[in-house]
């Protein structure tokens, strides 16, 4: 349903050297031909991403562990739900395990968490946005499960889009400057500014930019701006959200907010890999 990141072999090797290095110690007590099946139950409710990078964890152990998914990406469940089973070498399932379940908690928390704000404003057109805001090295992993949680991705990185911040536009010498040399130098990617104040969104909009970031502006100054600006660009808020604000926010008429603590204050979803007899 959802792309897929191309360097989910590469990060999940990554994780699987810091945590394996010389090799798992406490496995060798395991005989080598002992088989387990095994169960991965989510005791929140949540919604679910990351079984990919799961699945290539073993796959990288062992790729004769089987697993059969009752959930795909993007879905909701509730407390307690078998999310898949396991069976194959007792001892690899074990050496894998906690590789597999920190991607598998972190990345359905942040797929959780964006699912939430989505949910708050489903009743107006807004769109949740991502940020840079990323845990190092896992950038791709958490934009695809916002994206597995119905929200959207801002640019990937400084190297796909173009977003003029405060010390920008002080080096640029105004934000008209900063905006049209961005427009010179790069025509066919989008052109984001970021303005602090009503006069400023004024400036911006005589340069004609893409999107105008908004940034910690009050209700009130935001309806004004979304008046002021009258769809000449896009709108997006930003600055001290939280699931009590996101729904008057999103009332005001902007078209995104985005949200850096859909990333970076994540709450790992409660998942336990069992044994079965």
């Amino acid at each position: 349903m959802y792309s897929l990141p191309n360097n989910i072999s590469k990060t999940v090797k990554i994780a699987l050297s810091e945590d394996i290095q010389q090799g798992d110690l406490t496995a060798e007590l395991i005989p080598e031909e002992a088989i387990a099946n095994a169960a991965v139950l989510c005791r929140d409710p949540a919604t679910i991403s990351g079984a990919e990078w799961f699945n290539e964890t073993f796959r990288q152990i062992d790729p004769n562990i089987a697993i059969d998914w009752s959930v795909n990406d993007g879905d909701t469940v509730t407390a307690n739900t078998v999310l898949c089973e396991l069976s194959g070498s007792a001892k690899h399932i074990l050496t894998g395990e906690r590789t597999a379940l920190n991607f598998l908690q972190s990345l359905s928390a942040t797929a959780t968490e964006t699912a939430k704000y989505v949910s708050a404003i489903n009743h107006t057109q807004c769109k949740i946005l991502d940020t840079r805001k990323t845990i190092p090295g896992l950038r791709d992993a958490q934009k695809y499960a916002v994206l597995c949680g119905g929200g959207k991705n801002h640019r990937q990185g400084l190297y796909d889009g173009v977003l003029i911040k405060e010390n920008h536009i002080m080096a640029a010498g105004s934000i008209k400057n900063a905006v049209k040399k961005a427009q010179a130098l790069h025509p066919s990617i989008p052109v984001e500014v970021e303005v602090e104040s009503l006069s400023e969104l004024e400036e911006a909009l005589s340069a004609s930019p893409d999107i105008i970031m908004l940034d910690n502006m009050s209700n009130q100054m935001l309806i004004e701006a979304v008046n002021i600006n009258n769809r000449q660009a896009k709108l997006e808020a930003s600055g001290n959200v939280s699931l009590a604000t996101i729904a008057s926010i999103a009332e005001t008429g902007v078209d995104y907010i985005s949200i850096g603590s859909l990333t970076k204050h994540i709450h790992a979803i409660d998942l336990s890999m069992r044994f079965k007899k």
